[in-house]
């Protein structure tokens, strides 16, 4: 069987690479850059181009059986909307109809973020979840290129979406979620936002991923979910595994305040926007927890501890020089 995977030198897409290889299938990748280091020594399939552009995404699409759509900009701000669009909704388009014309499965990597949010008392769910999602590009093009393929999947493509929480682990190249460990290493953060989230391993969810491959139900949602914890809780455990000085409480509104003003402050003075803005901000207030009961009911989901994902985002962050 041959599996094409968009995204495959991001975080997600380059660890369901890897994972295929070792199970000995044959990978073929739609990559801008076939020379990216994030692909050195991997037998893979290369094809030059991107989601965006319909004729290399036809072409990698032929003949494979399988698709794991794992590109994707991710950027928590209000900025980019047309590049957000572009890749996130029309790219997404473009491999549902390449996947519905060659006849094969869809798995397109979306986000808990599209779905809305959760408490540790009441979870979002597939189905549901709470109101007050931060309505910044990201969200708003993750939730449509959602719609793009629940529309397909009526129309006959053989596609399921998975929805992950907040991942760590190795591969991560760019460096995506990792960041925060790297911003958390000299250990200057006191404080840590007010919100929460759910923390996994990227293993994990890349062989979530390969498992609603098989067995997925088409047109279903499977949240690929982990540990619940405060970002405070988190944050401190972050700083034992890189043996740094723990925060020791939450930031104070009028904090946080400052900080977005600061944040949209530099993006106006700029012309480009960072990771500290108001709609980040923002966002590190809400609760993210969620449910993954379907995965695991129906997939065998089983994600390990959040600290172990830490731990090996560490790991190879300074195997490979980044910290």
């Amino acid at each position: 069987m041959r599996t094409l995977v968009t995204g495959a030198t991001g975080l997600v897409g380059n660890n369901v690479v890897r994972l295929l290889l070792e199970r000995g299938e044959r990978v073929r990748v739609l990559v801008r850059d076939p020379k990216s280091r994030s692909l050195a020594g991997l037998t893979v399939e290369t094809v030059p181009g991107d989601v965006t552009d319909v004729s290399s995404v036809e072409q990698a699409s032929q003949d494979v059986q399988r698709i794991v759509h794992a590109a994707a900009i991710v950027h928590l701000g209000w900025t980019g909307m047309e590049r957000q669009w572009a890749v996130n909704v029309e790219g997404t388009r473009n491999v549902a109809n390449a996947a519905m014309r060659h006849g094969a499965k869809l798995i397109h990597v979306s986000s808990v973020d599209a779905l809305g949010l959760g408490t540790r008392e009441r979870p979002g769910d597939e189905e549901q979840a709470l109101p007050g999602a931060i309505e910044c590009p990201y969200v708003i093009t993750k939730r449509a290129a959602e719609q793009v393929i629940l529309e397909q999947a009526a129309a006959g493509l053989d596609a399921v979406i998975v929805n992950p929480v907040y991942m760590l682990g190795p591969w991560d190249w760019k460096p995506s979620s990792g960041r925060m460990l790297l911003q958390l290493s000299s250990g200057a953060a006191l404080m840590a936002p007010p919100g929460g989230n759910d923390f996994c391993d990227v293993r994990d969810v890349a062989a979530g991923i390969l498992t609603a491959a098989e067995r997925g139900q088409p047109g279903r949602r499977y949240i690929l979910g982990g540990e619940p914890l405060s970002y405070l809780q988190a944050w401190q455990m972050f700083a034992e595994v890189l043996g740094v000085r723990k925060p020791f409480k939450t930031i104070w509104r009028p904090g946080l305040f400052i900080a977005s003003r600061v944040g949209d402050l530099l993006t106006w003075w700029r012309g480009e926007e960072g990771d500290v803005n108001s709609a980040a901000i923002a966002m590190s207030r809400k609760p993210h927890h969620f449910s993954y009961r379907r995965a695991a009911e129906e997939l065998d989901y089983a994600p390990r501890p959040a600290r172990e994902a830490a731990e090996a985002a560490w790991k190879w962050f300074r195997e490979y020089g980044y910290a």
